[in-house]
């Protein structure tokens, strides 16, 4: 009788074994920036050494993101009184559609184009007003103002490709305009490094689909991707495209529960910080328990001896 007594708990406990898996780390939250980022003292426009359109842009359905399908070009949000915009007729809710030659997608791909302007000139902009498409004319001169004091350096992923990135603008073999993500700055653990990309590659689509800007790729890979995901970026190195695969940073795997009831039963937990572990579990109580949470932790043996410990006090009972 005993020997199919311990015959039938073996195979329950076979059957009742149990190991899960939780990430060895707790994956943080970012913010995602916006298109153009505001600093103190800064309206939005370009920095200091470019030159200033005279309006603020944001991406051409901010006004109920997420519900209205994506437009054509960018809307201007602002406009600074007595400035180009202002002077070239330009009124909030235009879309600017192209600006000195460049088809617009992204707020910050102005202030790439304001950067490459060194001298004062006329620029071009196409802009839709309501179903009317014309033209006009900005009159931009250099900046010279002593009190912008930031200066943006790059655009940077912290968490799923640990890289920075600036806007680029180029021209394709037709002599078209298109944009890219230049690599500037590589983080430690990147997984671009085992990937084989480094700095100076520009990234101009992922998985075939074009990127426009340093804040488009980085807010893609988070709206549409997750840890440990695989993606194919498209990028260009000293121009010749090449396509590579690349995984996405993740936090590896960490053991977070092991049964084999009712021999022994072990569950940890990142959050809450909390550790059990329990020795011959018979419902009503167990040869030997032990439970940890945060800096408490208490030891019992069959139920009848606790003791319990945490932040320098000791108990028994």
């Amino acid at each position: 009788m005993w020997p199919r007594l311990f015959l039938l708990l073996g195979l329950f406990s076979l059957l009742a074994a149990c190991a899960t898996h939780e990430p060895r780390q707790l994956v943080p939250s970012i913010n995602l920036s916006p298109d153009n980022q505001l600093f103190p003292g800064n309206d939005g426009g370009p920095r200091a050494g470019g030159v200033d359109f005279g309006f603020r842009a944001e991406r051409g359905n901010d006004d109920r993101p997420g519900q209205l399908a994506e437009l054509d070009g960018i809307r201007v949000a602002s406009v600074s009184p007595g400035g180009p915009a202002d002077m070239a007729g330009l009124l909030p809710g235009d879309h600017i559609l192209e600006l000195d030659g460049h088809a617009i997608e992204q707020p910050d791909q102005l202030d790439a184009i304001a950067l490459d302007i060194e001298e004062e000139r006329v620029v071009m902009v196409n802009v839709r007003r309501d179903t009317t498409v014309f033209m006009t004319v900005l009159n931009v001169s250099p900046q010279s103002d002593a009190r912008l004091e930031a200066v943006e350096l790059y655009r940077v992923d912290p968490l799923y490709i640990r890289a920075g990135f600036t806007t680029e603008l180029l021209e394709d073999a037709e002599g078209g305009a298109l944009s890219g993500a230049r690599i500037v700055h590589l983080l430690d653990d990147s997984p671009l490094h085992a990937a084989g990309l480094r700095e100076d590659d520009i990234i101009l689509a992922i998985a075939g689909e074009p990127v426009r800007s340093a804040q488009a790729l980085i807010d893609r890979i988070h709206r549409n991707h997750g840890p440990g995901d695989r993606v194919t970026l498209n990028f260009a190195r000293d121009n010749q495209l090449q396509d590579q695969d690349v995984e996405l940073w993740h936090p590896g795997r960490r053991l977070s529960r092991l049964s084999l009831w009712p021999l022994f039963v072990y569950e940890s937990s990142l959050d809450p910080d909390r550790t059990r572990f329990t020795v011959l579990d018979l419902l009503l109580f167990s040869l030997f328990s032990y439970e940890r949470e945060a800096g408490e932790r208490e030891y019992s043996v069959l139920g009848l001896f606790r003791t319990a410990s945490g932040y320098g006090e000791l108990l028994e009972e």
